[in-house]
């Protein structure tokens, strides 16, 4: 008898396939689906992949569209980490679907994600995003006439206190330690030690001097928002007719503008050849950017070439004095003559609008205001496919007028009214609705306030 007992217990407990759990699925990934889906999207990354995997079978790897995918999810649901990535994951069933996962997969955790990202090379990353540019290209949004430059800040994953001088490794309280003990404090305190670096001479960090053990490639910089930080410098080219990014390179914070921007370019007009939009000297693209990108030799090397510079001109009180250099102040006058039009302001306006949105919704929405990984290279890995991301929604606005899952949801209205029967009692009607789905009706009857 108790044995027939457990036998129908453990029977109650089996679950059918069609009982498990399903989503029917998020609007907006399903379409995203659709859309890399069409474009062979798999097939396409794991060409690409196919010689950093082995050929002889093993453990089963992460295949290379599920990891790009839970990249782009980090751009739509703007996730920082791995490890939120892995959680957010798993913890909904949409977005297992958007993975193509099976029902008794698991979701691929953190570390299988680093050491993905690890295998698969730079380039790798980089071809995936010329192939969202090729996409872009098929519905129309890349024109490569005008393109918008402008570079931002990304905090690294370093602390500013633990940095060590380059030449000797001593860490900079060490040095305030040894400082104060040669000028006689013996067992320097706290108060000692912020009270010497407060009044000693030429206590600038300077880049040159000092790096962080941690990431050697993080720079000593200045943020947007005035904390100075260890961080990298994300530069974009931007299409101005339709906001597509062209250009994502990620260059040390304590490189200036016209340092970084030949390398941008190079990298925009190679993006822009990949989609047959390239400029020539023949039919030159405009290149907008403000003063900070000002230079002679960066106006010498733009003159005459693919590029028709309308580079804004820093303001100075003195004559400029050329000393025989004519391509220069052929290049610096042309330019200026450039900047009196009304397509330049224009211009300006385009770039003031779009290039800013796109720092906005890429870092700070987008949740690569601060990393979490090290290294520019990895970094640039990250960034590359979260640069994408914000491509694919210009692609999912076209379509459904929505670029994240968020502006999505947003896009649901509904109305409220009540209707007042003969009797005179009032029913209240919820009416709401989305751009892609039939109206849904909710009813309540408002109960009589006399009973």
């Amino acid at each position: 008898m108790a044995l027939g007992r457990q036998r129908e217990r453990q029977t109650d407990m089996l679950v059918s396939w069609e009982e498990l759990p399903r989503s029917p699925g998020h609007a907006f990934y399903d379409k995203l689906q659709v859309v890399l889906i069409a474009s062979e999207f798999d097939r396409f990354v794991e060409t690409q992949c196919a010689l950093e995997y082995a050929p002889r079978r093993g453990r089963p790897s992460l295949p290379p569209g599920r990891y790009f995918r839970m990249l782009l999810i980090g751009y739509f649901e703007g996730i920082d980490s791995e490890r939120g990535l892995e959680w957010r994951c798993a913890d909904s069933l949409s977005l297992r679907e958007f993975l193509r996962l099976g029902e008794h997969e698991r979701v691929p955790d953190h570390s299988w994600l680093s050491r993905t990202r690890s295998r698969l090379p730079l380039e790798v990353h980089d071809q995936v995003f010329t192939w969202v540019l090729a996409r872009l290209a098929e519905h129309g949004l890349i024109k490569g006439e005008r393109i918008g430059v402008d570079a931002s800040t990304m905090e690294a994953n370093a602390a500013l206190r633990t940095i060590v001088r380059r030449d000797s490794g001593e860490g900079y309280r060490e040095m305030l330690t040894r400082m104060a003990k040669e000028s006689g404090i013996e067992t320097p305190t706290a108060e000692d030690l912020v009270r010497l670096d407060r009044n000693r001479k030429g206590k600038k960090l300077s880049n040159a001097d000092w790096q962080s053990p941690t990431d050697p490639d993080a720079r000593i910089a200045k943020l947007k928002d005035g904390r100075t930080h260890l961080a990298y410098k994300p530069e974009h080219a931007m299409d101005l007719d339709t906001g597509a990014v062209v250009a994502a390179e990620l260059h040390a914070a304590d490189q200036g503008d016209t340092t970084t921007m030949p390398g941008t370019l190079a990298s925009a007009a190679e993006h822009l050849a990949a989609v047959d939009a390239a400029p020539t000297p023949e039919a030159p693209a405009e290149l907008i950017a403000d003063k900070g990108y000002h230079s002679r030799d960066g106006l010498k090397a733009l003159d005459d070439g693919q590029w028709k510079s309308r580079i804004s001109e820093p303001k100075r009180d003195e004559f400029s004095r050329w000393h025989g250099d004519d391509e220069a102040r052929r290049a610096v006058y042309n330019n200026r003559t450039r900047l009196l039009s009304g397509v330049a302001r224009q211009a300006f306006k385009l770039r003031a609008e779009l290039v800013e949105r796109g720092f906005a919704l890429i870092l700070d929405r987008g949740g690569m205001r601060r990393v979490w990984l090290r290294g520019r290279q990895n970094v640039q890995k990250r960034y590359l496919i979260h640069v994408a991301g914000y491509n694919l929604g210009l692609i999912m606005r076209l379509l459904t007028g929505a670029g994240t899952p968020r502006e999505f949801q947003a896009r649901a209205f509904a109305f409220l009214f009540t209707i007042v029967e003969p009797n005179a009692r009032p029913i209240l009607v919820i009416s709401v609705a989305t751009d892609d789905q039939s109206a849904a009706f909710a009813v309540s009857i408002i109960p009589d306030p006399s009973r």
